[in-house]
């Protein structure tokens, strides 16, 4: 702490990232990353973008990137202007938090998410009430539904659990909550959901926000975006163009651009990602996990007579890392990624070793 700094600074609990660790012949598992590369039509359009046009700014309106998610989505109504883009989705949130969610009322999220909403809660002082998930660890909707709220945010698939909320059911809580905002975070949806981007053109105070980084394989070019009604987006825009108007640059806008496009490969990586999880849910099964249903790229999992804590100690001198949280109702869980085959398998040779040395915690 120093006198420097602003009051709100001590006041903050800054969101902690899932390690990078730097350790050779390592199978991580622990950040959700795609084990997949991503489209060879994106490699070849950042590459393109190397050159003397760098000594230039970028479109500050990412103009290229907006046409193509509007036309991705013109069958459900939606134009450029229903369109935001910024870096990673995690800077999309933050301008929604500001933009979107700073009224009397507490803004509603689920008590088990993503934890970067508290931490943005705090940084932008956004008062905040967490809502229980059920024992299963599923969305009640009828929670959120008669109470006053500021805004409404969860991931869809959840985040840790993967968890779906059915879009039948997403509708329900955006209909019944009509006079505040609803950001449904769809960071995982393309492994296993059905997107809400289809209610945006019917309900003015929807906004779905989704990610590059996780099934476009583009989790080092930083590349998300919101899709909501053009009120919605002019908002973000608002706050965006306040704080830094040039937030995309080129390499960033021609990657996402050429990926968007490329759906066969998109297709292609999504696939063998799901049934690569289908493979590794069997398998956790197979050794006495109890796996939660997943629509995401990763699983998560806890083991009823063995510590996660150790578990995943146990693995990392294997030199295989996946995520073990420390809250109390997920503290026995391991989050593990969904990686390439020949990776679930290692994992899981690994976990049957442990398995049968360990001493029964429970």
């Amino acid at each position: 702490m120093s006198k420097f700094w602003s009051p709100i600074v001590s006041r903050l609990t800054p969101y902690t990232p899932g390690e990078q660790p730097k350790l050779s012949r390592l199978i991580k598992l622990n950040t959700n990353e795609n084990p997949y590369g991503p489209s060879p039509l994106a490699l070849a359009a950042i590459a393109a973008e190397a050159g003397d046009s760098l000594r230039l700014y970028p479109d500050p309106e990412a103009e290229l990137l907006k046409r193509a998610l509007a036309e991705q989505n013109a069958a459900h109504g939606i134009t450029s202007a229903h369109v935001f883009v910024g870096n990673g989705s995690d800077e999309v949130l933050a301008h929604a938090f500001q933009a979107l969610l700073q009224h009397e009322e507490p803004i509603l999220f689920p008590d088990i998410s993503y934890s970067f909403y508290p931490t943005y809660c705090g940084l932008y002082e956004v008062a905040h009430r967490t809502v229980p998930l059920a024992a299963d660890f599923s969305l009640r909707v009828d929670d959120y539904l008669g109470v006053a709220a500021g805004g409404i945010i969860f991931p869809n698939p959840n985040a840790p659990t993967g968890c779906l909320l059915p879009l039948a059911e997403v509708e329900r809580l955006v209909a019944g909550q009509p006079d505040c905002v609803v950001i449904v975070d769809e960071a995982y949806v393309d492994f296993g959901g059905d997107s809400a981007i289809p209610l945006v053109t019917r309900y003015p105070n929807l906004l779905v926000v989704q990610t590059l980084s996780k099934s476009r394989s583009l989790a080092g070019l930083r590349v998300g975006f919101a899709i909501g009604h053009p009120d919605l987006i002019t908002a973000l825009e608002r706050v965006k163009n306040s704080f830094n108007s040039y937030p995309l640059d080129r390499m960033a806008i021609a990657g996402a651009t050429a990926a968007i496009k490329d759906q066969a490969h998109f297709d292609k990586t999504r696939r063998a990602v799901m049934a690569s999880r289908e493979h590794m849910v069997a398998g956790l099964a197979a050794l006495g996990f109890e796996v939660l249903p997943s629509a995401a790229n990763f699983v998560f999992a806890r083991h009823p007579r063995h510590d996660a804590a150790k578990l995943a100690a146990s693995l990392r001198g294997d030199g295989i890392i996946v995520r073990h949280f420390s809250s109390a109702r997920i503290t026995q869980f391991l989050r593990i990624t969904v990686g390439t085959d020949e990776a679930c398998q290692a994992l899981l040779d690994a976990l049957q070793l442990h398995l049968q040395a360990l001493p029964a915690d429970f």
